[in-house]
């Protein structure tokens, strides 16, 4: 079951219920500094092959953030970071799972432009977002887009 994190938007409602994907691919990455790039083009790839490329330049930003964080503060030292690609009837769901304890939580704004913005643009730019527990360790953080029903050419 999807957990909200706190000051966060609802998670899908149950008419949008992530039952029965249509397509789905997954690909395990190493845990290293070109984990975020590389889970990027692995996602753009596999939209573009459906078809579903409305919304790209949001899903590979969201994808980055999760891999992003999967890898500085999930995955611990020679882990390995899991990316998920769920194409449902209205909704996309991209997951990030990683095997590091802790839940992940939105930051405010610091003045150094540095870090801690990753969720903040998550929840800006997803439609839900949130996070989930795993059987095992670790966690999945996901990130849900609502699209149409026909694919676009």
């Amino acid at each position: 079951m999807p957990s909200r994190l706190p000051g966060e938007p609802d998670t899908l409602a149950p008419e949008q219920a992530l039952d029965g994907a249509v397509e789905h691919a997954s690909m395990l990455f190493d845990r290293r500094r070109t984990t975020p790039g590389a889970a990027r083009s692995f996602v753009a790839e596999v939209l573009t092959q459906w078809g579903r490329t409305e919304r790209l330049d949001d899903i590979r930003l969201c994808t980055s953030e999760l891999a992003t964080n999967a890898v500085l503060h999930g995955a611990p030292a020679g882990g390995q970071v899991l990316v998920r690609v769920e194409l449902h009837a209205t909704v996309l769901r991209i997951e990030v799972h990683d095997g590091g304890n802790g839940t992940p939580t939105k930051q405010e704004p610091r003045s150094t432009p540095d870090d801690g913005r990753g969720l903040l643009l998550v929840s800006a730019v997803a439609d839900h977002w949130g996070v989930e527990k795993r059987q095992g360790p670790g966690k999945c953080v996901w990130a849900a887009f609502h699209h149409s029903a026909v694919p676009t050419c």
